[in-house]
């Protein structure tokens, strides 16, 4: 179905040290090289706006036609001059939904599963109790988050949600147990009425590539998705692998008050605590060979690739969400937010793309809008 992409590594780095402590480094085409400011100035300005906003360290890697460049501002480590490299591995969160959602579109492809079949044909009991039922649950709901199952993300810091999944005596989790606990909390709508995200969703529909390949949903994206694009540095963790292979950009939380800032090293989640919803490992490059990929129809049909990318409803696709971009294209795409690490990846129609990053995720002040201009500048500049 896809053609293996080896995708060109850099190896060497120049950087410049700018005010306020902030370094910016440049990488283009196949070797570190330094990139005049002059050749990005407006995406220059809006990192820099970001990391000021943001984590110690931030960075874009963007491009199209095969040349792709990357900036970079802050540090990869606090108390350190390391920029942040388009090959280091980061927690990409939520973005780990596109890749679930590719794999799930797969097997409609291949009439394994229906979209607009409810959920409980393949999971019988699953979707049960407190007011949700999964005979009214299509695969679809699922997917595009319209299921009306209540959001949930246990385990984070300072979240209100109170109710944590049982614990195994390692201290994994059991998607089961995860889903059986998101329940607790009540619907927020009639399947099909509104679109509410929950990475509840997500976390079934991992439960559902396990039941229908046999496989746990990690290995099916895994030999589905990754290995057939030649992603060597994108991984979905086992449970109980709480590492972040190296090269590898520090995790922070932290918060900022105007020009004062505090950051601890964040401690990596539990990667079976939000598995298939959020658990997956990768780097802006890989991020933007996978998207590239997907958009460009190397991994679905044409027919499901339209199904993902259709946000006219209710903004969210399948697996992807859409997003109108200053120079007038369309931008597909998602973001993702772990302790430590919050990213967003766009891929745009004309295959313009881009990928950004900063080492803290904060649960308020959240800078979504420094990081949508960037990409936004990233794409139309390129």
């Amino acid at each position: 179905m896809t053609t293996p992409r080896n995708r060109a590594r850099l190896s060497a780095v120049a950087g410049a040290v700018c005010a306020m402590t902030m370094t910016l480094t440049a990488y283009s085409g196949t070797a570190y090289a330094e990139v005049r400011a002059e050749e990005h100035p407006a995406t220059l300005a809006a990192l820099r706006t970001l990391q000021s906003a943001a984590g110690p360290g931030a960075a874009v890697h963007a491009g199209a036609d095969g040349h792709d460049w990357t900036l970079s501002a802050g540090t990869g480590t606090y108390g350190a001059d390391r920029p942040i490299r388009r090959d280091e591995h980061f927690l990409i969160g939520s973005q780990t939904k596109a890749f679930t959602a590719t794999a799930v579109l797969q097997l409609v492809d291949e009439g394994k599963v229906a979209l607009d079949t409810p959920i409980d044909t393949y999971l019988p009991g699953v979707v049960t109790g407190n007011g949700y039922d999964g005979t009214r649950v299509t695969v679809r709901h699922l997917l595009r988050h319209t299921s009306g199952i209540a959001p949930y993300s246990p385990g984070m810091p300072l979240d209100p949600v109170t109710v944590q999944p049982p614990r195994n005596a390692d201290g994994t989790y059991t998607p089961r147990e995860v889903v059986r606990t998101a329940l607790s909390l009540d619907p927020v709508s009639a399947p099909g009425a509104k679109a509410t995200y929950s990475n509840t969703n997500y976390v079934i529909l991992g439960m559902l590539l396990e039941a229908v390949t046999g496989a746990p949903a990690r290995a099916a994206v895994q030999s589905r998705v990754i290995e057939p694009l030649g992603l060597t540095r994108t991984f979905f963790p086992a449970p109980g692998d709480r590492a972040l292979p190296s090269p590898a950009v520090t995790g922070y939380h932290g918060a900022r008050l105007g020009g004062i800032y505090v950051w601890t090293r964040a401690q990596i989640v539990e990667p079976s605590l939000y598995g298939s919803a959020g658990a997956m490992v990768s780097t802006l490059e890989d991020l933007t060979a996978f998207y590239e990929a997907l958009l460009g129809g190397e991994l679905v049909s044409p027919g499901s690739l339209a199904e993902m990318k259709d946000t006219a409803q209710t903004g969210s696709g399948l697996g992807l969400f859409s997003t109108r971009l200053s120079c007038g294209v369309t931008a597909w795409g998602h973001n993702g937010m772990m302790p430590g690490h919050h990213s967003y990846t766009l891929v745009a129609e004309d295959g313009r793309h881009a990928s950004a990053m900063t080492n803290a995720a904060f649960q308020f002040g959240t800078p979504h809008a420094q990081m949508t201009k960037v990409l936004d500048t990233a794409v139309c500049e390129s």
